[in-house]
């Protein structure tokens, strides 16, 4: 008997092994489970390879874009979700993303396991524990192993941590002159999207980033019209978007027609770095990390929304040449403890309703900042709060086609203890550890408004920090079927690693 009952646990343990490696993979897909997880791969390289990561994207994030676009698209008469791109590609995985300080870890420790294989701690790029030895990044090695064409996109800076990670091997992602410095050393082909931070160091004193770059042969394009025009025939080019705030582009949700997007970066980096040889291009959706960290759902819906768009652009590419091409879309960790579900509202979501929300909470801590220096009254902002995001006053109540958007009257007594915290200077503030928990170090009146219209939407949040969650991995194209099954992220390096035969 009992060696019957080990028999018969050992079958169901392989056929959950099974069942496991197939699990993440679309229906109509056959892949043999071993073959996904074993990392050699005996077939010819993709020459053309796109590694979308989004900051502080995971399951919460694209399935809560996915299922606002669905609900929208319903007009309220089915639950419905609608797949982005990359939810629809053939091959998924997951990843765990722990690094050598902690199971909540940052964006530089995670991109370092990404492209170069190994752990480290929170804050370092590329390098060791010891701080000592540097790691050789994916990127540099097909750079000059095979001579591949590299581009790196982000819609932050592009010495920020994640852009940073492969090409820059600094103790300390705060050292952004030095990293600054190394994007140029990389003999990088593309760089696109934000502005450098401390371009001319820390005290302002250093010879510019800019003039290090153009002595170095970079063109540096800084308008629409010269970022549109660039061709496969520009040579080294930083293209730096001409709108930005903070250095960034701003969120989609603020993003005004005809400003460039992340997406426009992508394709013109495609166009830019386009050969017969091949090209990597890793682009990041880096305010979908920052949305989330303000916990503004809206926000980072709409930058998830954004992110996708830029991974459609790959998606043509591939359309033209399929059998070069491999596209692998994943998130360096999870920010923000969301949550589709939200305590108050039970097992109900009302996710069209954040359509009302119309700026970001960043521009509307500039309304803020207006209201501050102008005495502005509460009741003149609660007039400016329900145009701007739709909340109403139960006075207001026929305002809003949303029963579920009027406040209750504790609600706008939320709003008012936030507004009258806002309307002390910055500097003169005595902020208790209960004021952290309620706004996270970020402007009150901004964090009540965009909390309030989460919470009724039914979104939640457990935190205004990064969380443990394990990231998903999505692939398409040469080489998919090995990003399958559950691994660590230091395995994306190493998958690509065995892919292009690199060193």
């Amino acid at each position: 008997m009992k060696t019957m009952v080990k028999r018969f646990l050992a079958g169901a343990i392989a056929l959950t092994l099974i069942l496991a490696g197939s699990i993440f993979v679309t229906q109509g897909q056959t892949v043999n489970y071993a073959d996904a997880n074993n990392s050699a791969w005996t077939s010819r390289a993709p020459k053309y390879i796109f590694l979308f990561i989004g900051d502080g994207m995971t399951y919460p994030q694209f399935t809560a874009a996915s299922d606002y676009i669905g609900a929208v698209n319903a007009e309220g008469k089915v639950v419905q979700s609608e797949k982005l791109t990359f939810m629809d590609f053939p091959v998924a995985g997951n990843a765990t993303t722990f690094d050598s300080t902690s199971f909540a870890p940052d964006s530089a420790s995670t991109a370092t396991s990404i492209s170069t294989g190994f752990k480290t701690l929170s804050g370092v790029i590329n390098m060791d524990e010891s701080k000592t030895v540097t790691y050789e990044t994916i990127a540099e090695k097909l750079k000059e192993q095979l001579g591949y064409e590299i581009g790196i996109v982000s819609s932050v800076q592009i010495n920020h941590a994640t852009p940073a990670a492969f090409y820059a091997h600094q103790p300390s992602r705060s050292n952004y002159y030095e990293i600054g410095q190394e994007l140029v050393d990389s003999g990088f082909d593309y760089f696109g999207g934000g502005d450098f931070i401390s371009p001319t160091g820390k005290d302002g004193s250093q010879k510019s980033i800019y003039d290090i770059a153009e002595d170095a042969g970079y063109t540096i394009a800084d308008t629409k019209d010269e970022i549109l025009a660039l061709t496969q025939a520009s040579d080294k080019v930083i293209a730096i978007s001409p709108i930005t705030v903070g250095g960034a582009l701003p969120y989609e949700v603020d993003r005004q027609s005809g400003d460039l997007s992340l997406a426009d970066f992508t394709r013109k980096g495609i166009d830019t770095l386009y050969n017969e040889t091949g090209f990597f291009m890793m682009v990041e959706g880096g305010k979908i990390d920052w949305a989330c960290h303000a916990n503004d759902a809206m926000s980072a819906i709409q930058d998830t929304i954004a992110f996708d768009n830029a991974v459609a652009e790959a998606v043509k590419f591939y359309n033209k040449y399929p059998n070069d091409t491999l596209i692998i879309v994943t998130g360096d960790h999870e920010t923000g403890g969301m949550s589709i579900g939200f305590a108050g509202t039970k097992y109900s979501t009302y996710l069209p309703q954040l359509s009302e929300q119309e700026m970001s909470f960043e521009a509307f801590d500039t309304q803020v900042a207006s209201y501050r220096e102008n005495g502005t009254s509460f009741e003149a902002v609660l007039s400016d709060i329900e145009a701007d995001f739709g909340l109403v006053t139960p006075e207001n109540a026929s305002h809003t086609p949303y029963e579920n958007l009027v406040m209750t009257d504790y609600e706008v007594n939320l709003l008012k203890d936030a507004y009258t915290l806002s309307m002390i200077p910055k500097d003169q503030r005595d902020l208790s550890d209960t004021d952290y928990l309620t706004y996270g170090g970020y402007e009150p009146l901004s964090m009540a408004v965009t909390h309030l219209i989460n919470n009724k939407s039914g979104i939640g949040w457990t935190s205004y920090s990064h969380t443990g969650l394990p990231t998903a991995v999505f692939a398409r194209g040469v080489g998919a079927t090995l990003f399958s099954g559950a691994y660590d992220n230091t395995d994306i390096f190493v998958k690509l690693k065995s892919l292009t035969n690199v060193q």
